[in-house]
């Protein structure tokens, strides 16, 4: 008998990707809109799955977890949340829901999870998972300068180890992605990818959103709550900016490697881990070692696998195949855009000091900017050329208005293609009033392709 997901969403993206992944797999998509669902007048017997999507963040979510934790039913939730949850609901959405994610969703994650919840035969939909771990893996990586493949190559084999990997690279060179390709292509794909953003991670906050704690373990644990580590059970926890680490949490991480066991704050007992940890940095390991800054003994532990990813300066080859693909798979309203042969001639002789994110941000300026099908080096904006200001083209008020210009025309767009089109979702998330917001979508005249 076929199984049927219940989608609650107020923005077609993540309705729209769920949607997409069942036409293809052995489950069917039913949607329905926050301001019109009412749990006690929807029969939820026939729904197998309640995917409910909160991106923004709307009131009627949190009454549904209020809901379902009174009635106590049986049907498996996936919840969906902003990036920027606050932890204390992510902590009660936790007790209530049987997983969780944060936005936005990756394609391959969220249909492992669904399959998870679902109890799907994973053997029915093996080449289902061939193709889509192909599609998360390899085939986001775009590239054929030996530079990159020479990496690229070795990602496969990566994959099929349990070893430490340790992937270094300048800013914007696509560690993550490296990473999640090697998950989505290892035994772990059907598991958590949960990244760590060391470099934003308070020392004494360290443990607690590593390892958890315990009901009691300080005075505003009112209930046990999972750390990262827990999260990525079975799965790959992902290291970024593992340099930024201090000493204290440093030597905490290596026991943790080393044994593969923690303890929550407050337990009196140690928990097993099965993770596999991939570890990124932006500078040079061995230098911070040299400088006392860096544990030797956790560098050994993590530098058993290591890929270094070129600067796109060193793969200049590269870069109009890149900008193919980010261009094609820009939402940019009204249509897809092209490069001119000028304006690749400019992209090509610029040297990406912020690699292949700052090559995603042009183009994606260059899109809004341009009027027509083309993208002219006119619409191309480098460097110092981004901030809107010189001085030698106006008046100090004039400039000031152009780049006011600029920023609300990007700001307006950028929202706008976050919530498809929607007006009154982008409105709600620039705390502006929806007349005003319309104004400004008429003002430069930006397309709403899913309005």
């Amino acid at each position: 008998m076929q199984q049927r997901v219940l989608i609650i969403d107020h923005s077609p993206s993540a309705s729209g990707l769920v949607e997409s992944l069942s036409v293809e797999s052995s489950f069917a998509c039913e949607k329905t809109g926050w301001d019109t669902f009412v749990p006690e007048r929807m029969d939820l017997g026939r729904i197998n799955l309640l995917i409910a999507v909160a991106v923004p963040m709307v009131p009627s979510a949190m009454a549904l977890l209020d809901w379902l934790q009174s009635n106590k039913t049986s049907i498996p939730m996936l919840a969906v949340f902003p990036s920027e949850t606050d932890s204390a609901i992510l902590e009660a959405v936790s007790k209530v829901a049987d997983d969780f994610m944060l936005w936005p969703l990756h394609r391959m994650e969220l249909l492992q999870r669904i399959w998870r919840l679902l109890g799907l035969d994973r053997r029915a939909t093996a080449s289902t998972v061939e193709r889509l771990t192909l599609e998360m893996g390899m085939n986001q990586l775009v590239g054929f300068d030996e530079a990159f493949t020479r990496i690229a190559e070795k990602i496969p084999l990566v994959a099929r180890t349990e070893a430490p990997v340790l992937i270094t690279g300048e800013t914007g060179t696509g560690k993550e992605m490296c990473a999640r390709a090697i998950h989505y292509l290892s035994e772990r794909r059907p598991y958590p990818f949960i990244p760590m953003d060391c470099g934003a991670l308070p020392d004494h906050l360290f443990e607690n959103e590593v390892f958890g704690h315990v009901r009691g373990a300080y005075t505003d644990a009112r209930d046990d709550q999972k750390g990262l580590a827990a999260m990525a059970e079975k799965g790959t926890l992902f290291l970024d900016e593992v340099d930024s680490l201090s000493l204290p949490a440093q030597a905490k991480l290596l026991r943790f490697l080393q044994e593969k066991t923690y303890r929550p704050l407050g337990s009196a007992s140690f928990r097993q881990a099965d993770v596999n940890v991939i570890a990124a940095t932006n500078r040079n390991l061995e230098s911070c070692v040299a400088s006392k800054e860096f544990r030797a003994d956790l560098f050994f532990r993590l530098n058993v696998i290591r890929l270094d990813l070129p600067p796109l300066r060193e793969r200049r080859r590269d870069i109009a195949p890149l900008a193919d693909h980010f261009l094609r798979n820009l939402r940019q309203p009204p249509g897809r855009k092209s490069l001119s042969a000028a304006a690749l001639r400019k992209l090509s002789a610029h040297d990406w000091p912020g690699n292949v994110r700052e090559l995603f941000n042009v183009l994606h300026r260059g899109a809004l900017f341009a009027e027509g099908a083309t993208i002219l080096p006119s619409h191309i904006i480098l460097g110092e050329e981004s901030k809107g200001i010189s001085s030698r083209h106006g008046s100090f008020r004039q400039e000031r208005t152009n780049a006011i210009a600029k920023f609300e025309m990007v700001y307006v767009a950028d929202l706008l293609n976050k919530h498809g089109g929607n007006v009154t979702h982008a409105a709600i998330e620039a705390g502006q009033d929806r007349r005003a917001f319309g104004r400004l979508v008429k003002k430069y005249g930006i397309a709403r392709a899913e309005a």
